[in-house]
Parts: structure tokens; sequence; C-alpha cells
């Protein structure tokens, strides 16, 4: 807003801030569906299963002491699964809040660790290269508009750090940052940096090379924001089988698991 009010391009300039905003909380609620999808996925199996063994398998359970037979592996596994989880459920409860609550604070009370995740969680299949590309749409996004309100690149460089919200991303733009201030050109260290894909390199290149390198960095934006987008959409096509096929293998698991003694028993009597 001030560089807007000094260069007499007040509009210009909150035409800019307003379109930022409105593409960064896009993509914020792009990765956040990503990512509280498979989560929710996982705590759905994990309530139903849970549930299966708690209440269902001790009704069978009763009904195998009646037969006096030995019950086959499978069976025995499951019964024996179901009797400790009523034991200990409220062991494991505990045990999976305790788990959350200390990763939680672990990230935010410590750097060293917020950093590890950040690394980490890049490396993920899906999940992971999305918010890798989230980060450089991020980057071009948030540089994009910073330099052209006519602030300096190296300063513009610090807001963007930040703003990637991932680790990686923010020590790579600070090594950028030292090259730029030294004379180095913005590819160039963009490019050392090995982490930045290619199309970004090369529209930075053209930008620096043709003097429009706000435009150029939007085009970025712009381009791994659509990604993002896509890649969203075919995570949460290919997750919908994926939900089934896993509620199926569980439970599906524990009714043959529970019917094969009765099975066995039909064949005894046949």
């Amino acid at each position: 807003v001030d560089s807007g009010e000094k260069a007499g391009a007040l509009e210009a300039m909150l035409d800019r801030i307003a379109t930022y905003l409105e593409k960064t909380e896009l993509l914020k609620k792009k990765v956040k569906k990503a990512m509280t999808y498979p989560v929710a996925v996982i705590i759905v199996a994990v309530i139903v299963t849970a549930i299966l063994l708690v209440k269902v398998v001790p009704q069978f359970e009763s009904l195998f002491q009646g037969f006096g037979a030995e019950l086959p592996v499978f069976t025995q596994m499951v019964v024996n699964l179901s009797e400790w989880l009523q034991t200990w459920w409220f062991v494991v409860l505990l045990s999976i809040a305790g788990t959350i609550f200390l990763f939680k604070e672990a990230v935010r009370r410590s750097q060293k660790f917020s950093d590890f995740v950040d690394k980490y969680v890049l490396k993920l299949p899906v999940v992971g290269e999305i918010l890798d590309k989230s980060s450089v749409a991020k980057f071009g996004r948030v540089l994009s508009t910073t330099f052209a309100a006519g602030v300096p690149l190296v300063d513009a460089l610090d807001s963007v750090a930040g703003a990637t919200g991932n680790a990686v991303y923010r020590d790579a733009i600070d090594r950028i940052k030292n090259d730029v201030s030294s004379g180095t050109q913005l590819q160039a260290s963009m490019r050392q940096q090995d982490i930045f894909p290619v199309m970004a390199v090369q529209l930075t290149a053209i930008g620096e090379e043709s003097g429009n390198l706000d435009e150029m960095l939007a085009k970025v934006a712009e381009h791994y924001e659509a990604e993002v987008d896509d890649m969203v959409d075919n995570l949460t096509a290919l997750m919908e089988p994926m939900i089934m096929a896993v509620l199926g293998v569980l439970v599906g698991g524990l009714i043959i698991a529970m019917y094969l003694p009765i099975f066995q028993m039909g064949q005894v009597v046949g």
C-alpha cells in the first residue's frame, strides 16, 4: 500500500493484494483438503475396526466356547486381539491422544524438530508432491506481488522465505537472498538449490532477461497452483476406491475370522 501511494498507483497495488490473498487462501484450502482426506480414511478405518473388535467379536467368542473345539489360528488371533483391546482400550486411547499432543507440541516448540518434519513430509508419496508444488506456487505468488509493488528483490525474498510454509524452501530462499545480494542472478541461484522445478527456473530466467520478472513469477504461481488443483482432484478420486478397499479388507477379514469355525464345524458335521 505504501509503495502504491508513493507511485500514484494505489488502485493497482490494492488489486494485486486482493489477487494475492485470494490465490493463497485458495491454495491453502486445496492443500488442507489433500491432507485431511487420507487422515479421515485412517481414522474411520480404526474406529470401525475397534467397534467390531470390542462389540461384535465377543458375541462370537461366547458362541465358539460352546463348540469345545480348537479355533483356527486366524480366528484365535482376532479373539486374542479383541480380549486385549477390551482390557486396555483406555491405554490405547490415551496413547494415541498423547502421541498426537506431544507431536504438535514438539513441532510448535522445537524449530529443529519442525524443520525435520518439513524435510521428510516432502518425501511422502502424492501428498509430499502436492506440498512441494504448493511451496513453489507460494514462492512465485509472493515474490511476484512484492517485487511488482516496488520492493527491492533482496527485501522481497525476506518476505517470501517465511511465506512458502516449508523449512526446506525457507532455507533455500535464505541462501538465494545471500547470493542475490552478492550479485548472482536469481535464476542461477534457484538452479543451484536443486529443489526448484526446471519450469520455474526457466520462467524466472526469461523474466530476468526480458525485464518482466514479476509477470513471469506470476506465471510460475499460476502454473503450479493449477498443478496442485489437478493433483488434489486426482487424489480425491483415487482415495474413494482406496477407502472401500481398506474398509473391505478390515471388515471382511474380521467377518472371515468369525465364520471360519462355523464353516469348519459344518464340514465336520457333513
